[in-house]
């Protein structure tokens, strides 16, 4: 039986190079699920490329480790709260953008990303490897989302009452302990 909804395709370029995110972003297998969230995202939106306040969406979703870093509580729904209302509205101001803070070198090889998000996902890997670990974890990520004072993921971090260098501190201490 055939589905009466039509398969929607991406018809705009952004979209084609959001498709191969999740392979190019060299996150490993264990954050491709974030990563495709990420993007089916940009393409639902109508974005130009996957930022960081997608990846922040991602992670809570996909990332028990990455919720427990907000704490217990409704700090989680909050902040899923403000990622929903970004994409019915909230965003809109950031629609047409680049999320770039202007101060930060281009990364290659991270298609389809902001120039931002592709900078936290090359410090999420650095983070990786200092800690030991060549795979790169959501906590790796998520540390490096909210280190970036320009990034929109700090932006809604803050407006749920969280301070972002208390989430890096506590994804720190968990690493370490």
């Amino acid at each position: 039986m055939r589905s009466r909804i039509p398969r929607q395709q991406a018809q705009w370029p952004q979209a084609q190079a959001a498709r191969g995110a999740d392979d190019d972003a060299g996150l490993g297998a264990e954050l491709a699920e974030v990563v495709a969230g990420a993007r089916r995202r940009v393409v639902r939106g109508g974005d130009r490329h996957i930022d960081t306040a997608h990846l922040l969406h991602s992670l809570l979703e996909c990332d028990p480790e990455v919720r427990a870093a907000f704490g217990e509580g409704a700090t989680v729904a909050r902040l899923l709260g403000y990622l929903v209302q970004r994409s019915i509205g909230y965003g809109l101001r950031w629609q047409g953008s680049v999320e770039d803070s202007g101060g930060l070198p281009v990364v290659e090889g991270v298609t389809g990303f902001s120039p931002l998000a592709a900078v936290c996902v090359e410090r999420a890997r650095k983070r990786a490897v200092r800690r030991g670990d060549g795979a790169v974890r959501g906590t790796d990520l998520l540390a490096a989302l909210v280190a970036e004072p320009q990034a929109r993921a700090v932006e809604v971090v803050r407006r749920a009452g969280v301070e972002p260098g208390e989430v890096v501190r506590g994804v720190d201490q968990r690493a370490a302990g």
